[in-house]
């Protein structure tokens, strides 16, 4: 049996795929159906049809499921973001944990039991929604001319105007109706990715959730050969005063910058960053709570090792955040996850531990406080200088970072202290496609006690777990953390233990 595009089907939901859409079957025949949820009955078109499956559009609800719930986004559909939205927030939860525990079984080839045995129940949030410190904007026009602003439609460049996501603080639609309006006013171009002509290509708006402070930056494509004007700067956009005395008497504004980029390409920011007004950074704090001491807020076990005062104790760590800088996005479950990690980490002060793909340090600067020794690895530079000023800011004298790929850092700093001081834990939190093969060697050669892998994709966490336990490690700890609440992303955290140790 093969359907035919265009051919209607009414379809009951069975299931949830990787990427959120439901699964359902007509005839033995498999159907995704995205937008759907398990226990919908639905009307679907089909759009793609192959041998034994096909994909379908929503077209109707016949009869909800039990589990569907009304969207806080009128747009949500078009714009794919919120892949899980009409979903019930438990069902969601149930849907990451499965995920994790599938990846390890059907990617990393672990027995169920074993999983079952080591996996944890997941972190949930309180608030599913409004959780996003981090938001980035396209700018471009409409069909009429019109600028606008929003979210790019799932797998397209074609804009979906909205300026309140339910997922970014609400601070954001002041700001972005602030800045369009201006830019209707005094005739600012916004950017047209064909032809590569057109000013304001993204708006950036971090805040900081524990400062209240907020930072925009917006993307331009205008070199500073084009800049005019008096001042260091000059004037990077046409009438900008009248722009930023607005924006200043938003709450909370505290940096106001503009990131330049000329490329014809997908990365959103440039790396050439200018300040209009303000300061170059805002700040955050994040509070991590040690499980292994007494269960309360994170502080320096015992007397500072350096001898000073240090500020941070009971109180968390405060991080100085760029237009560039990576930061986490959801800074609630941040400290959950990072408290997870440490105690994972199960540390007593005498430790040595490498902190691999460390970025500005916010791990690295909490497992100081509670290890002899912390090297944090990272191979962009700024993350790096970042990382530095980090632990200079909150008195943290036991963190040492370096510059490089984590293989071949960890690799030169035993060979030149010939084999000395070996690593006793080590920790490592990659980017999405997981750890590279190098690096895993590399952990494997360094030969650590427990090594803490925090993953941001079941799947990449669960082949490298599967390279990691075949070079001699066991998961004895797996627990799943929900940082991107309505959407299918899960992060993961594991810990490993050395089978001779």
């Amino acid at each position: 049996m093969k359907f035919q595009k265009n051919e209607t089907v009414v379809v009951e939901i069975s299931d949830i795929g990787n990427d959120g859409e439901g699964i359902g079957k007509v005839d033995g025949f498999t159907l995704f159906v995205k937008d759907t949820v398990v226990g919908d009955t639905v009307e679907a078109r089909i759009l793609k049809s192959k041998k034994n499956y096909a994909y379908a559009r929503l077209e109707k609800v016949v009869a909800p499921s039990p589990f569907r719930v009304e969207a806080k986004c009128a747009c949500h559909r078009q714009c794919g973001g919120c892949q899980l939205q009409v979903l019930s927030y438990e069902k969601q939860l149930e849907f990451k944990q499965k995920k994790i525990r599938d990846s390890l079984i059907r990617i990393g080839g672990f027995e169920p039991d074993d999983i079952d045995r080591c996996m944890e129940s997941i972190m949930g949030m309180e608030e599913p929604f409004r959780y996003r410190n981090k938001a980035q904007y396209p700018v471009g026009t409409d069909k009429n001319g019109k600028i606008v602003t929003g979210f790019y439609a799932g797998r397209t460049h074609n804009i979906i105007p909205n300026t309140d996501c339910q997922l970014g603080v609400p601070e954001n639609q002041e700001i972005l109706d602030c800045i369009v309006q201006y830019m209707r006013q005094n005739h600012v171009s916004a950017y047209d990715e064909a032809a590569g002509t057109g000013l304001v290509r993204h708006i950036l708006i971090r805040k900081g959730f524990a400062s209240g402070e907020i930072m925009v930056c917006l993307v331009i494509n205008k070199k500073m050969s084009d800049v005019s004007g008096c001042g260091a700067e000059g004037t990077w956009l046409p009438k900008q005063e009248l722009l930023l005395r607005k924006l200043a008497r938003i709450k909370g504004m505290t940096s106001v910058s503009v990131s330049v980029n000329t490329e014809k390409t997908n990365v959103i920011m440039g790396t050439e960053i200018h300040t209009l007004w303000g300061k170059d950074t805002i700040s955050d704090t994040i509070r991590v709570r040690d499980m292994t001491r007494s269960g309360g807020l994170f502080e320096w076990p015992g007397e500072p090792i350096t001898g000073q005062e240090y500020p941070f104790t009971g109180r968390g760590l405060t991080f100085q955040i760029s237009p560039l800088s990576f930061y986490q996005v959801n800074p609630v479950q941040t400290e959950k996850l990072y408290s997870l990690a440490l105690e994972y980490a199960n540390l007593t002060g005498r430790e040595t531990v490498w902190d691999l793909y460390c970025g500005i340090g916010t791990i690295s600067l909490f497992l100081a406080g509670s290890a002899r020794k912390v090297y944090g690895v990272e191979i962009v530079p700024q993350a790096i200088e970042d990382a530095r000023e980090n632990a200079v800011r909150n008195g943290i004298g036991n963190a040492e970072f370096f510059v490089g790929k984590a293989e071949e850092v960890l690799a030169e700093f035993y060979e030149r202290n010939s084999g000395k001081e070996r690593p006793d834990v080590i920790v490592v939190d990659p980017p999405r496609k997981g750890c590279d093969g190098a690096c895993l060697e590399a952990m494997l050669r360094a030969e650590p006690e427990r090594i803490v892998y925090v993953s941001c994709d079941p799947a990449t966490l669960a082949r490298d777990l599967r390279i990691l336990c075949d070079g001699g490690y066991e998961v004895r700890r797996i627990r799943g953390a929900d940082m991107f609440g309505m959407t299918v992303h899960v992060e993961v955290a594991c810990c490993l233990q050395r089978k001779d140790s």
